[in-house]
Formats: C-alpha cells, structure tokens, sequence
C-alpha cells in the first residue's frame, strides 16, 4: 500500500510540472497586453515600458518563467496586477466559496447520480429506467447558465411569497457575519503567518466555520444561499454519473458469480448491493473524479450567475485584465486540487479491489 500510494506521487510530479510550464505559456498566449487592458487603449509607449518593468514583462519569457517557478517553490504567487494585492491572501479569500459550492455540488451529483443509476439498472426498460435516462440526457443537454437564470427567476420570482423562496444571490443575507472560529474560541493569531493563513483559510468555508461554532443561523443561511448554485452546478456531473453507474451495474449484473449468488437463493437486495454495486465501483469512482473538473469548469459561470465571491468569478475577471499572476496561480491550485482528487481516486481502488496491490 505505501509503495503504491509513493508511486502514484511521483507519478503526480511530472504532471504537475506539465501544468505549470503549459499555466505559464497560456496566460502569455491570451491576445492583448496586460499595459492596454489595465490602463486602456491610449496607453503611450513610454508609459507601457514602466508598467512591462515594473512587473517584469520585459524580461526575456525564459527568465520570466524561471522567475515564476521558483516563487512558487517559495510558495509565492506575486502579486495581482489589476487589485495590487498577494495572490495568496486573494486565493484565501475566494477558493473557500468554490470549495463550498464544488463540495455540496458533488455531494448532491452523487446522492441522486449513484441510486438513480442503480434503480436504473435493476429496472431495466421500465418506466422507471426510461424516466431516469430521459433525465439524465437533458441534465447533460442542460446549460448551467440557463439552469441557474431558470432557478433564480422561479424559486426568487415567481415562489418569493411562498416558503419555497431562496435567495437567488450572494453567500450571506445582509447584516449576516461569520465570526471566524479562532475569534470565537479566544486564539491569539498573529497575522501574515503561515498558520494565520491557514486557520484565516478554513474560517472562510463558512458552512465549516458555522458547524464548529455552533452558529446555526449562519449555518442555515449559508445553506439557503447555496442551495440553487449547487442544483444548477450539479446536473451535467448527476447525469453523467447516473448514466454511467447504470451502464457499470448492467454490464455486471451479467456475470456469472451473480446468477450464481442468485441461484443460492441470496436476498436480491444482497446480490444487488454486495455483490454487483460493489464490482461495478471501480468505473463509477473514476467517472467522479472526472466530474471534479467540470464543477471547475462550470463554477466560473455558476459563480458569475449568482453573485459568489469565489475563483471562478475572479478568474474570469482576470482572463480579462490579462492579470497574469492570478490567472497561472488559480489555474495551478484548481489543477493541482484535480491531480489531488485523481489520487486520491487511484488509492482508492487499492480498497475497492485488492487485487490492485498486487500489481
């Protein structure tokens, strides 16, 4: 299992360095100049030339990325060119809200995804199976954007005098603060230090910060907020799941270890969920951890949509200013959290099907 787990590591190193050099490469590719983009068109030479130098643009693209890279070995992502703050403190700021949304997201995928592909498989052909598939194929179809306008106008328009009224913006009602656990437990923190950060981090995941507080109104209102972002996200990785546990389980329930399980007379949900669901895990869990990145992907839409202070919003904001360094630094920490996932997908499988150790 160790030997297993330092492989998979390693094999995470090149990749991870394949994301920075192509990060770094992209952000430059983007057309125009972060000078014209940040101070407009009638930006005069003599003016652009101090702005390039200042932040290092002028420097030949090899030095530049030799620069970059070992600030990130430091754990330096410089500073933002459009809001002239660290990266780092921004990251702080906005990834907890992504977290948030790309957690309760998948949770909501799965919850629904996993049972509605195994009812599915079980009732093969029937009115059941054909109402799953039917919605699968159109939460695939769906787009997020138009989803989430369509949830909004309903559950904040048209049902806004009925208790079925959910905010179709913001994270938090207004006057609604969340007080940050260590201010609440007393700790004396002192600030731009590594542990300052780290707490300042998983106080922002407000649901979190909530729980261990015991601050139930925030906890509720919290929720409430995000309750229409994560239905919307979370349809396109439903569908796919569901699709693909149906296909996983058919293909299984046809082997012959399960018509002999049934020959024993074993209780049919016995057969179904020891048996089948557990052998066709393996490709359901893959497909999951593929799924992580198209809640990335779709976040910078959701977030954009329902007003959410989080990556996806800002870094499409900075595709736009051609803001380089928040740009390479959360698209590396998203792709960095997908590497993650995927290994934590691979180490599973040793748990799943034992027989993997052995390979």
């Amino acid at each position: 299992m160790i030997q297993y787990t330092i492989r998979r590591l390693l094999m995470a190193i090149p990749v991870l360095l394949g994301i920075l050099i192509v990060t770094f490469a992209l952000a430059r590719m983007i057309p125009g100049e972060p000078c014209k983009a940040m101070l407009g068109e009638k930006a005069t030479v003599e003016v652009c030339e101090r702005f390039n130098e200042r932040y290092g643009f002028n420097k030949p693209i090899t030095t530049q990325f030799f620069i970059y890279m070992s600030n990130i070995l430091k754990g330096d992502f410089g500073n933002s060119i459009r809001f002239s703050r660290p990266v780092t403190i921004i990251l702080i700021e906005r990834l907890p809200m992504t977290i948030e949304l790309g957690t309760i997201a998948l949770f909501i995928a799965i919850l629904i995804g996993i049972p509605a592909g195994v009812l599915s498989a079980v009732k093969r052909n029937s009115f059941i199976d054909v109402i799953n598939m039917i919605g699968a194929n159109i939460g695939v179809s769906m787009p997020v954007y138009w989803l989430g306008l369509m949830l909004a106008y309903i559950f904040a328009l048209v049902l806004k005098d009925t208790p079925f009224w959910l905010p179709p913006t913001g994270r938090l009602t207004a006057g609604l603060v969340s007080i940050p656990f260590y201010e609440v437990w007393g700790w004396t923190i002192a600030k731009e230090t590594i542990r300052y950060h780290l707490v300042e981090f998983f106080a922002n995941i407000y649901i979190f910060n909530s729980l261990i507080t015991g601050d139930w109104k925030i906890l509720v209102d919290a929720i409430k907020h995000l309750i229409l972002p994560s239905v919307a996200l979370s349809t396109i990785p439903l569908a796919i799941i569901a699709r693909m546990t149906r296909s996983s389980m058919l293909e299984v329930m046809k082997q012959d270890y399960i018509r002999t399980a049934r020959a024993k007379g074993l209780r049919k949900n016995t057969v179904i969920l020891k048996h089948a669901f557990r052998n066709a895990l393996l490709p359901i869990i893959t497909i999951i951890g593929l799924q992580v990145g198209t809640i990335f992907a779709g976040a910078v839409l959701t977030e954009s949509i329902f007003g959410l202070a989080g990556v996806g919003r800002i870094l499409f904001e900075a595709i736009t200013a051609r803001d380089y360094p928040i740009i390479q630094a959360f698209t590396v920490v998203i792709a960095m959290g997908y590497v993650f996932i995927n290994l934590v997908v691979d180490l599973s499988y040793v748990f799943i099907d034992p027989r993997i150790r052995l390979e």
